[in-house]
């Protein structure tokens, strides 16, 4: 399937405490869609994988580091949870960099699980309706979110930037469909 030739997409994580399946299925599914898929880290190298937020699963090559890199190179932006995952990048200023470059571009934001706390810190949620891992919808109404809805997935932004959000790995299937759509939209 090609559908996504010539779409260029990045996904950042932290190094360690990544949600398996949150990182490699959309990573697989979008390069089976066609699109160029760069996964970047903080530190670049290694990242390591974990199955429930406990158990310690593969460990993945980065293609690079999040320093230098530009929202100017991409099309969307894929944010992948694990609790340790998202509260380290949330707390890294290239990551926050990032998130609002993609904003500021109006292009696709992608984020799943724990991964909205990067949304929160790079302050780029207020009057969008999202969803997330359920523990993560008051820090978002906290944070200026209009509406946090249950939901399998949720696409939000018709006039400016598109951002689309899932709850959990059971929801992948979604989720990828949606980011896939929302490139050949774009």
């Amino acid at each position: 399937m090609s559908t996504l030739n010539g779409k260029k997409v990045l996904i950042i994580t932290s190094n360690t405490g990544i949600e398996r399946d949150e990182l490699l299925k959309p990573l697989q599914a979008l390069k089976g869609m066609g699109a160029t898929v760069t996964h970047a880290t903080i530190k670049g190298g290694e990242a390591q994988t974990f199955v429930g937020d406990t158990e310690k699963d593969t460990s993945v090559d980065s293609d690079t580091r999040l320093a230098g890199l530009s929202a100017a190179d991409f099309d969307a932006l894929v944010i992948p949870g694990g609790t340790v995952n998202a509260d380290t990048l949330r707390q890294d200023a290239d990551a926050q960099r990032l998130v609002k470059e993609f904003a500021n571009a109006q292009k696709i934001i992608a984020a799943i699980c724990h991964g909205p706390w990067l949304l929160i810190d790079a302050g780029v949620i207020a009057g969008k309706t999202l969803t997330s891992y359920p523990s993560v919808r008051i820090d978002l109404k906290n944070a200026g979110a209009a509406d946090w809805v249950d939901s399998e997935v949720k696409q939000c932004g018709a006039n400016d930037w598109t951002l689309i959000t899932s709850r959990t790995p059971k929801d992948l299937p979604a989720f990828n469909e949606a980011i896939g759509n929302a490139l050949q939209a774009a």
